[in-house]
């Protein structure tokens, strides 16, 4: 979403407190995170996908266990008198060649939640322009920035909550198993946000 997204036609502020004049800010991402949508689809990809999570952390704990050695013997041999970058080349690249191994088994052990999350953001993200613009119309909004592009703010001009409201209504509830064709992406939607913070990383 564009750091500022200009509503079209001239709206007159309005009087009661509930109402912002003008200008407001917005979190696309955090509005697509609270949604009701997302918050389920969540817990459901959690539970489905328990078992290739619960591996992954599990082969997560136990790489960096295998790992540390290897670079605490890396780190010694830099400080060794005359160490250069040649005589320090074969421990670097083995532990380079470990960590790209270590995070494609990550990969194929995540890879599964990872595909669901992003079919079920990409359902709510479609949504998310025209949650943008029904909570611009219910607010008076002629300008709506993102927070960083605001200097300064009122709590009352954030409209994050108005937008999630409005997705909440949209886009009630998601799917979390994706067509065996699909491809993140896919939809072009202009208003997509990118997706929350991944929650396949630990949990």
């Amino acid at each position: 979403m564009a750091a500022a997204i200009a509503v079209p036609g001239t709206f007159a502020a309005g009087g009661a407190a509930a109402q912002v004049s003008g200008i407001a800010v917005a979190n696309p991402e955090q509005a697509v995170a609270n949604s009701k949508a997302w918050t389920a689809a969540r817990a459901q990809i959690q539970s489905t996908y328990k078992t290739q999570l619960d591996q992954a952390n599990t082969r997560r704990n136990a790489i960096q266990a295998e790992l540390q050695p290897l670079v605490t013997a890396y780190q010694t041999a830099a400080r060794a008198p005359g160490a250069t970058e040649a005589s320090l080349r074969p421990q670097a690249q083995a532990i380079q060649t470990k960590q790209q191994a270590a995070q494609q088994e990550l990969t194929r052990l995540t890879q599964p939640a990872q595909r669901a999350e992003a079919y079920a953001i990409e359902q709510i993200s479609a949504k998310l322009n025209d949650a943008v613009q029904a909570a611009v119309r219910a607010r008076n909004v002629s300008l709506l920035l993102r927070p960083e592009a605001a200097l300064f703010a009122q709590p009352a001009a954030d409209i994050t909550s108005s937008i999630t409201a409005e997705l909440d209504k949209a886009v009630p509830s998601v799917g979390i198993t994706p067509p065996a064709n699909w491809q993140p992406g896919g939809q072009g939607q202009q208003g997509a946000a990118p997706a929350p913070a991944a929650q396949t990383q630990g949990r």
